[in-house]
């Protein structure tokens, strides 16, 4: 069956030195998608795919995975089988999986994260990329709009970003912003409320209206927000904790704020 497609054995190929290339730097447009779960979620979303590299022995073994990438051949990408070692070249895990791609895939427009109720997630210098891809999973588990990574967050589309967003990267509008002020300010001037989440001071989050348009800030893991960036909000929220817990993560404290967003909107929706 692997037969139907081409096949390499050099781990010096150029399509393995492109996804080698996707693995150290970041591409508009471009991106490295790591894993048979990650590629399938992909073509689930209808993300192009540029290329398809599969391990051939793997794929003896898989009949779903034919399956897979009959329908990314059919929608244009171009599907190639590999030696196992060109795998473990081309794949940045530790594990090697068996198959990997390149999307185009990029950073959407903000106005397509600010769909009414506007429900966004901004990401304010947040460096690791496993956390910001945490983000963007629980943004779209909990029924956000989008998420905004500003200046100094890790790139959305890098492939450990990708991992940690197990597929939301693919559903979920994700913007860029260069300056946070302005940010604030074009996001105020839509309704929304800007929402600074703090490790103290504030008010909870139960004692906020949610279900208006609104943006909840998180900054970088240790330092949370910069103080620029907090000095731009309407208003500040803190998560309380059991005494002597000196701070959540930052992906962990993403989900709890917009779980409570959705817990309010659903219970707002229900009639009465």
């Amino acid at each position: 069956m692997a037969l139907d497609y081409p096949f390499i054995s050099s781990r010096q190929h150029p399509l393995v030195q492109a996804c080698r290339e996707l693995v150290v730097r970041h591409a508009e447009g471009r991106a490295l998608v790591d894993g048979e779960h990650l590629v399938a979620e992909a073509v689930g979303a209808r993300v192009p795919l540029e290329l398809l590299l599969v391990d051939a022995a793997h794929l003896d073994r898989s009949a779903t995975l034919h399956a897979l990438l009959a329908e990314a051949r059919a929608r244009g990408t171009e599907v190639v089988t590999a030696a196992g070692t060109v795998l473990d070249a081309a794949s940045p895990v530790r594990s090697p999986s068996r198959v990997v791609a390149i999307a185009r895939i990029g950073p959407a427009p903000l106005e397509r994260a600010l769909t009414p109720p506007a429900l966004l997630l901004v990401a304010s210098g947040v460096q690791n990329p496993g956390n910001l891809g945490a983000m963007v999973r629980a943004a779209d588990a909990f029924g956000a709009t989008g998420v905004v990574a500003t200046r100094g967050s890790a790139w959305p589309f890098g492939w450990k970003a990708l991992r940690g967003a197990m597929g939301s990267a693919f559903r979920l509008p994700i913007a860029i912003a260069d300056d946070e002020t302005g940010l604030a300010r074009t996001l105020g001037s839509a309704g929304l409320l800007n929402v600074a989440a703090l490790p103290d001071g504030g008010v909870t989050p139960d004692r906020v209206d949610l279900c208006r348009p609104v943006a909840i800030w998180l900054g970088a893991e240790g330092q949370g927000l910069a103080p620029a960036a907090a000095g731009t909000a309407d208003l500040r929220v803190r998560i309380a904790m059991r005494e002597g817990v000196d701070s959540l993560n930052v992906s962990t404290a993403a989900a709890v704020l917009l779980y409570e967003a959705r817990r309010q909107r659903t219970a707002a929706a229900r009639p009465a």
